[in-house]
This record gives C-alpha cells, sequence and structure tokens, in this order.
C-alpha cells in the first residue's frame, strides 16, 4: 500500500530551521488537502499546517504562525513544510497525510496509514 514518506527532520538547535519533504503517492491536487501532523510520545496526532489543492489556502495552528511555512510542488508530488524559529517545544515526530480542515483546523479525520514520520529534536 503505498505511503506518504517524510523526510528532512533532524537535531537543531532552538532558533535554528529544518525543510521537511513529504512525498505524496498520488498528485497533491488528488487530495482536498494535504497536511502536517506531529506526535509526542503518549499523544494523538496535532494538526501542525494544511494546504488545499484547489486554492493553495493554507492553515497553522497557532504555536507555529509566522515561524512555519507549508508549500507544496505538484511536479514533484511532493509537500514541503519550513519551520524557522524552532523551539523545544516542536520536538516530535512529523507526519503527513491528507486532510480536512474543521473550523480553520487541519484534521487528518479516520486516516490511518501513517508513515514514518521523520524526528524533529530541538535542543541545545
Amino acid at each position: 500500500q503505498l505511503q506518504f514518506v517524510e523526510s528532512g527532520g533532524g537535531l537543531v538547535q532552538p532558533g535554528g530551521t529544518l525543510l521537511l519533504s513529504c512525498v505524496v503517492p498520488d498528485s497533491p491536487s488528488d487530495y482536498y488537502a494535504i497536511g502536517w501532523f506531529r506526535q509526542v510520545s503518549g499523544k494523538d496526532h496535532e494538526g501542525v499546517s494544511c494546504i488545499t489543492s484547489k486554492d493553495g489556502r493554507s492553515y497553522y495552528t497557532n504555536s507555529v504562525k509566522e515561524r512555519f511555512t507549508i508549500s507544496w510542488d505538484n511536479a514533484k508530488n511532493t509537500v514541503y513544510l519550513q519551520m524557522n524559529s524552532l523551539r523545544p517545544e516542536d520536538t516530535a515526530v512529523y507526519y503527513c497525510a491528507p486532510s480536512g480542515v474543521v473550523s480553520g483546523t487541519c484534521d487528518p479525520g479516520d486516516f490511518e496509514d501513517w508513515g514514518q514520520g521523520t524526528l524533529v529534536n530541538v535542543s541545545s
């Protein structure tokens, strides 16, 4: 079964930057939206950001606004998350998945076929 493949995570100091990439198994335009979600051990996936295929509208959770930017490259079937001014509280495993938007929040719905994710560790 085809999966979303995330990459780009790593260890970075507070204030640093990372660029996450997500290869989508089909064209991103086949989905209503693609989202980035993060998970800390023992907790549910948190919606970080998502972007709609029809008009490229983007959504961000409050804690990452003005620091993260989502984008996609349809030619490469890839969705990116540029992460700037990273904070220790951004530490998590980051996943990408199809997304809905519920009251301005990125929501994976009943999606269960999560990929391996990519670990972001913000630490000095």
